[in-house]
């Protein structure tokens, strides 16, 4: 951790930054999950909302 002081002796303490890398491309077997998982969202969200719909 880095810490420094100011002229009033009040300390600041900085966290160290990690280090930095660039995001891969998803593989096309986790591109496949991602679009299960939309389509499991998609349908818990029409669901809900004609489920809305029906109580009203």
């Amino acid at each position: 951790m880095y810490t420094t002081v100011n002229e009033d002796g009040v300390l600041n303490n900085y966290a160290t930054e990690p280090k930095m890398y660039y995001a891969e491309y998803p593989a096309i077997w986790e591109q496949r999950k991602y679009v299960i998982q939309a389509v499991f969202a998609s349908l818990i969200v029409t669901t809900l909302i004609l489920l809305g719909f029906s109580v009203s």
